[in-house]
């Protein structure tokens, strides 16, 4: 009697799914045109942004290239880090400027024992502009002329070369922030949707390669996160550094070891494993060789490194210990240090300061059109 109930039952919910199946599904909603995703950049916007067609224009072509969709969360996120780096300037001007450049070729210079006279020497030499290095450097204003200056410098003033080494030492840009290093890569491997006028460095102080390169950065890698606000730590520290923070919090309290929750998994600068690694090798009950260790951890700039077997393991023993779930990410402890820095800044506080203005932006989205 059972026999024959159970598989009256199973021979229902066979039927069920079949029907189900064979229901007809409603229409899909159509892809949102070019247009119609440039006109929700525009109200999106803050009220104080300068040529907000161009500025969704650049950014809806970055989307269409990078294949991202367009949400309005994911817009937002874009317009947030924008205004947080920019306030919506194609190439900000950083405050004092030329004295925060002129420290860093002095700095240079004593540390290869080369003489202040012998530097002040060299930025009389005239620039291909008529104008002296010296003259330049006393009136950049932004990023992009510091680093056509540098540029400049480098290729035609012998010291320019012994000093820099063929680097530029202007390593980031555009209305976002974005490294430069990140865009030449990103470039290279994924290719880039315009022209390059001269160097994929001089399209980051661009709008459009600022806006493409920045997006790229904040946008086109896979990750598990359950808020922005990750992301934006991410921004600001690298990729995966949050998920990797959380991990580094396992590994502390699984070993009573305290690590600083950086995201660095790997002392890429050094043979010698760093504080992160040697914790996991102290880790009772891991049963995993230093080899397979250090191989997990390299994997520390990819999604990948989240399905290792170190990782899960960590987490289990963690939680064992701790007797509750662990977070999966947390906020890196970083204080930023930079030259155009006048005061202690941390990554939470530039991931939280985008969170609000995020926060602003979707209500934006909510609020009634105006007529």
């Amino acid at each position: 009697m059972r026999r024959h109930a159970w598989r009256r039952a199973t021979g229902l919910a066979a039927v069920l799914v079949l029907a189900g199946c064979a229901t007809p599904r409603g229409p899909e909603t159509p892809p949102r045109s070019p247009a119609e995703i440039r006109a929700e950049i525009v109200r999106l916007m803050p009220a104080s942004a300068r040529d907000r067609e161009g500025w969704a224009t650049d950014i809806q072509v970055a989307f269409a290239s990078l294949e991202l969709e367009p949400t309005t969360s994911q817009l937002c996120s874009v317009l947030a880090v924008t205004e947080q780096e920019s306030t919506f300037t194609a190439d900000p001007a950083v405050p004092n400027l030329p004295k925060i450049a002129r420290a860093e070729i002095d700095r240079r210079a004593a540390s290869m024992h080369v003489p202040r006279l012998v530097v002040s020497a060299a930025l009389r030499v005239d620039s291909p502009n008529g104008k002296s290095y010296g003259e330049r450097l006393e009136r950049v204003r932004s990023e992009r002329e510091l680093s056509e200056l540098y540029e400049d410098l480098i290729g035609r003033v012998p010291l320019g070369q012994r000093l820099f080494g063929g680097y530029n030492p202007v390593r980031t840009g555009g209305p976002m922030q974005v490294g430069i290093a990140f865009a030449e890569t990103h470039a290279k491997q994924h290719g880039y949707p315009y022209d390059v006028d001269g160097s994929i460095r001089r399209e980051v102080f661009t709008r459009r390669g600022g806006m493409y390169f920045g997006i790229a950065h904040l946008l086109a890698y896979p990750a598990n996160y359950p808020k922005p606000v990750y992301r934006y730590a991410d921004f600001n520290a690298g990729w995966y550094a949050s998920r990797n923070a959380a991990f580094q919090s396992a590994v502390s309290r699984a070993t009573g070891i305290p690590l600083a929750l950086d995201g660095d998994l790997v002392a890429h600068e050094s043979r010698e494993p760093g504080k992160t690694e040697r914790a996991v090798r102290a880790i009772k009950g891991l049963d995993m060789s230093d080899a397979s260790i250090r191989r997990a951890l390299d994997k520390g700039d990819s999604l990948a490194f989240g399905e290792t077997k170190l990782y899960t393991r960590v987490f289990e023993l963690a939680e064992a210990i701790e007797r509750k779930p662990l977070p999966r990410e947390v906020i890196p402890r970083i204080t930023l240090e930079s030259p155009k820095i006048t005061r202690t800044l941390t990554t939470e506080w530039f991931a939280r300061r985008v969170e609000d203005r995020h926060t602003r932006c979707m209500a934006r989205a909510k609020a009634p059109a105006k007529r």
